[in-house]
């Protein structure tokens, strides 16, 4: 399957994610809940942040892979961090994790500071739309 990225030169380069992706006819649209740095007990695996983050974004890869996908067929992420300073201070090491679990593949992105998580350990939660093709 194949993505169209959509990144109009008037909005800028952007870094880490695309502004717009099209995606092909004909495929099915996988819904990737919030997940978390749980692991299969449903135990936050750490409390560093770029460890949460690495788990939550593992957790939605075996998301789309029990569902037949690849990881590059993810279209749009949704980031919630309840700390952005921290992500920003980290951004490195995020990249470094994304980048071993999806390449250099971008969908569009959104990151959201929030308060808290339902889980009061978790400094991370990533849902997703993936399109599936046969």
């Amino acid at each position: 399957m194949s993505f169209s990225f959509i990144n109009p030169e008037s909005l800028g380069s952007p870094r880490g994610y695309s502004n717009g992706v099209l995606t092909p006819a004909g495929g099915r649209l996988l819904f990737i809940a919030g997940q978390i740095a749980w692991d299969e007990r449903q135990k936050i695996v750490s409390a560093d942040f770029v460890e949460q983050f690495d788990r939550a974004l593992a957790n939605v890869v075996a998301v789309v892979e029990a569902a037949g996908g690849t990881p590059v067929q993810i279209a749009r992420v949704v980031v919630y961090v309840t700390d952005k300073q921290e992500y920003c201070a980290r951004t490195r090491e995020v990249g470094e994790r994304w980048r071993a679990r999806l390449g250099r593949h971008f969908p569009a992105m959104a990151l959201v500071e929030v308060k808290s998580l339902l889980e009061d350990e978790a400094k991370v939660e990533i849902e997703g739309i993936a399109v599936i093709t046969d």
